[in-house]
């Protein structure tokens, strides 16, 4: 691959962060499942891609997020929250808030309009992003950084691009039978291997049996577990919603016969590519969400599903259009960036259709306005 080369000390840093990997699947019997290999890749201490201190976000990491792009996403995350919590305190609790950009805007663009939100909790892995967000949010008293998630919780929880970085598992048929895909040595270096799949397993993968040989995809059991987190919090609190934002499918797509090759992709400085094993810690390594298992966990943990549509039909329903019509909107210097803007978060060749919103509700009802949009019979 012709990718930009690291530095040295990004280089070390990797290189260390693989003897650490290599010594784990030497201590299990030479083998570790992939989900085992990714959330060493990702989260390992001090190390792992998103435990490091290199800059991932923006025009100087590797990937751009809906925030980076425009304050209007945060701002009509904003509107959202307020007409869906109505009449009760705005509370807010973000996973992995990135660079802190899209609770700034949030928080910005209601303070603007003279609405108060009591209060805004982060639960972040990373301690960069941590310090990041704390430098960018050092302006709003409301902002509370939280070490792991609170046991009940009362308000909306945001989870934007949260999903797609969680551990997944995967399983690939062989010879009419289906194995787990993990990791093992070849010398020192890290190479698939495939192993019988433990039951259960393939259950999560709707019509198993009529999926062509050599089908390679993900299940997404740490996804269905963080939903079920979720839902205990909502229930032991006096009701919200947690709305998530990622790219992916419903089941009827996700898996597709001819997605044959899965959806895991890896992502490093704006290129995106599909070796897990590129200088590990270096590399963000995320796949697709399927958003008809997460709709089902939400179920199972007591929870109903309040909408499922495009970020576009969602942004849309949520009031950005209102948000062009305000007046600095209409200033010429303003226009122009915010309409490019708007294209990249909505139009179908972008983030628009590939992207999709899903919120799971506990005792809140959807605003009627964007509930017309609701697509959730596709999942």
């Amino acid at each position: 691959m012709s990718l930009p080369p690291p530095s040295a000390d990004a280089l070390q840093a990797s290189r260390e962060l693989q003897r650490r990997i290599q010594k784990t699947i030497l201590a299990n019997d030479g083998w570790i499942s992939f989900s085992h290999y990714m959330a060493l890749a990702l989260y390992a201490p001090s190390l792992g891609y998103y435990a490091g201190g290199a800059v991932k976000l923006g025009k100087d990491g590797d990937f751009t997020t809906a925030p980076e792009i425009s304050p209007l996403f945060g701002a009509t995350l904003g509107r959202f929250a307020v007409e869906l919590l109505h009449g009760t305190e705005t509370r807010l609790l973000e996973f992995g808030a990135g660079t802190g950009k899209l609770a700034a805007d949030l928080l910005q663009a209601m303070a603007d309009a003279g609405i108060p939100v009591t209060s805004y909790q982060i639960v972040e892995l990373s301690g960069d992003l941590r310090a990041r967000q704390q430098q960018a949010l050092a302006g709003f008293n409301q902002v509370e950084w939280l070490d792991a998630p609170p046991r009940a919780f009362s308000g909306l929880v945001i989870a934007n691009e949260v999903l797609d970085a969680m551990p997944v598992q995967l399983l690939i048929k062989q010879s009419g039978r289906w194995l787990e895909r993990g990791v093992a040595l070849n010398e020192q270096a890290f190479v698939f291997s495939d192993r019988e799949c433990l039951p259960g397993l393939v259950e999560q993968i709707p019509e198993a049996d009529d999926l062509p040989e050599g089908y390679l995809t993900e299940i997404h059991p740490q996804q269905a577990g963080f939903i079920r987190l979720l839902g205990d919090m909502l229930g032991a609190g006096r009701g919200g919603a947690a709305l998530m934002i990622d790219y992916g499918f419903p089941a009827s797509e996700y898996y597709l016969p001819q997605r044959s090759a899965g959806t895991l992709m890896c992502h490093y400085r704006h290129h995106a590519h599909t070796d897990p094993f590129y200088l590990p810690g270096l590399q963000d390594i995320t796949s697709h969400v399927d958003f008809s298992a997460m709709a089902r966990a939400g179920m199972d943990a007591g929870l109903g599903v309040g909408f499922y549509m495009s970020q576009a039909a969602f942004l849309i329903g949520a009031g950005l259009p209102k948000l062009l019509e305000e007046p600095s909107a209409a200033d010429p210097h303003h226009w122009l960036p915010l309409s490019n803007a708007v294209q990249k978060l909505t139009s179908p060749a972008e983030m628009g259709e590939l992207f999709k919103a899903l919120l799971l509700v506990d005792r809140v009802e959807v605003p009627a306005n964007i509930q017309s949009l609701d697509q959730s019979y596709r999942l």
